[in-house]
């Protein structure tokens, strides 16, 4: 039960900061800012002493760590990658193209509207 107090609490302090936002549109961009990013941190630290906050702290890190064991592509890999979906992607707009065409030149000669 606690966990979702404080879970609501989060969420509250968090929807709090951006009516504050909101609400006080004629203070400089500088203060509203602040108090959008002070009351979303503050939201944050709440949240950091709730199960799911570590938890999801805890996959955040996870996640950073197996991005960086992820191999990328070069760029003369990503290039050559880049310029073959072009290509598929002119071939099929040809295509479609030539189809439309086609039919719109069958459908024509059966209206007996076409030249």
């Amino acid at each position: 039960m606690a966990e979702k107090i404080k879970i609501a609490a989060a969420a509250l302090i968090a929807v709090a900061g951006l009516w504050g936002f909101y609400a006080i549109a004629d203070q400089a961009s500088i203060v509203r800012l602040g108090v959008l990013v002070g009351a979303f941190a503050l939201a944050a630290g709440v949240m950091w002493f709730t199960t799911a906050g570590r938890d999801f702290a805890v996959f955040s890190r996870e996640s950073w760590d197996e991005a960086k064991r992820v191999v990328w592509p070069s760029r003369k890999e990503t290039l050559q990658t880049t310029g073959i979906v072009f290509a598929f992607v002119f071939v099929m707009a040809m295509m479609l193209w030539m189809i439309d065409a086609g039919l719109l030149w069958v459908t024509q000669r059966l209206l007996g509207q076409g030249g």
